[in-house]
């Protein structure tokens, strides 16, 4: 059976991962990470995040994934010891120092973080015979060259499906380190890549517009039925420091995509599964590398496009079937009498007229807009803890 791996940034976004389809999920802990910016988990965090994960049937994996430098060594067996006690199904890295500490002393398993850049059989093969069980494949790769990997090799490999691609090789870029003395291979990525930059050749500028180097974002669900038949193990989904309503859409949309494959053997029609993904994506997205190299067509070189989404406004905390009012935390402003929608990974989307809405106190209100400000709201239908509610907004 093909996993569906997702990102958690805290331990909200972990049990709205599960919820909405993940199969397993990873997340970063307090040292060792990438990612430094992150909520990041304790390890009390960790062990919660085990618990829950487990009782619902997935799996939690932690990234220990920093170059370390002699300075990050201490505390590195005791904290692979923690993440054993804890439960954590494996680890995933990339140092060969951390890796062979977790294969010597503990009894976790090891994935072999993208951050080693693997490319190519004899690669796999190494880390395969030192005692790696999933190699996490560079992003630089084709379908093609997957393929003929899957084909030649018996490690278990994961390819990223979606999110952010760097435009260093693999992850590995030193740009940040340079211009802000922010080290992205110890967590600390400021994203330079996306920065405006003037491009000047002998002092004179060769574009009146300012210059970006970032590329758009990676988006395959058109792409899930080949990696399925290659025998892809897991496919990943990249972004621990998304919010809940992207983690939420994103993983359903590709869980969908996943069962309805596996179960009729094709796609009847991509359409809904791109308009779904209208709800989360915030950036323009491309195919990245698995037709070859990207074109001018697949960056964004002289643009942003990151744009503001507003449309996920509430979470459902609780239903009185009685009286059909549910509890709701608010997340982004919305209105009396504006039409909304429910988001759930239980059913399918419903909508309806938010006709009656009261504050703790049971006033009567026109607008919602106090972060996390619980609010009864009318609903004509049942709804569940962890559905979302939505505004038309796309």
């Amino acid at each position: 059976m093909i996993e569906l791996l997702a990102p958690a940034g805290d331990l909200e976004k972990l049990k709205i991962a599960i919820l909405y389809g993940a199969d397993a999920v990873f997340i970063g802990g307090k040292s060792f990470s990438l990612r430094a910016n992150a909520s990041n988990f304790t390890i009390d965090d960790i062990k919660e995040a085990c618990i829950f994960a487990h009782e619902h049937g997935k799996k939690v994996y932690v990234t220990t994934n920093v170059i370390p430098h002699e300075e990050d060594m201490e505390g590195l067996l005791p904290y692979l010891k923690d993440l054993e006690s804890c439960g954590v199904d494996a680890i995933i890295a990339a140092s060969p120092v951390i890796i062979q500490t977790a294969l010597d002393y503990t009894n976790l398993e090891v994935h072999i973080s993208t951050q080693q850049s693997i490319m190519n059989i004899p690669t796999i093969n190494y880390w395969k015979n030192k005692g790696a069980e999933r190699v996490v494949l560079a992003r630089d790769l084709t379908l093609d060259e997957i393929e003929n990997i899957r084909k030649k090799t018996d490690i278990e490999i994961e390819v990223f499906i979606h999110g952010g691609m760097c435009a260093g090789y693999s992850g590995r870029c030193s740009l940040s380190n340079h211009l802000t003395n922010r080290d992205a291979n110890r967590g600390g990525c400021a994203h330079t890549c996306r920065w405006f930059f003037d491009l000047n050749e002998d002092k004179e500028k060769i574009v009146d517009q300012p210059f970006s180097m970032s590329s758009k974002d990676l988006n395959a669900i058109h792409e899930i039925p080949r990696l399925i038949e290659i025998g892809v193990n897991s496919l990943k989904i990249e972004g621990r420091m998304k919010s809940l309503h992207y983690i939420a859409t994103v993983v359903n949309t590709y869980r969908k995509i996943i069962d309805e494959y596996l179960q009729t053997g094709k796609i009847e029609d991509f359409t809904k599964y791109e308009l779904a993904m209208q709800h989360a994506e915030n950036r323009e997205t491309a195919k990245g590398f698995f037709y070859g190299l990207p074109t001018k067509e697949e960056q964004l070189f002289l643009k942003r496009s990151e744009k503001v989404m507003q449309n996920f406004v509430g979470l459902v905390v609780d239903y009185d079937t009685e009286t059909q009012f549910a509890t709701i935390e608010t997340r982004n402003v919305y209105y009396l009498n504006e039409e909304l929608e429910v988001f759930s990974p239980t059913h399918d989307g419903k909508k309806f007229v938010n006709e009656v809405m009261m504050d703790e106190n049971g006033e009567n209100i026109e607008r919602a807009f106090k972060a996390k400000q619980l609010l009864k709201v009318k609903v004509p239908f049942k709804v569940y803890p962890y559905d979302m509610i939505r505004a038309k907004r796309v």
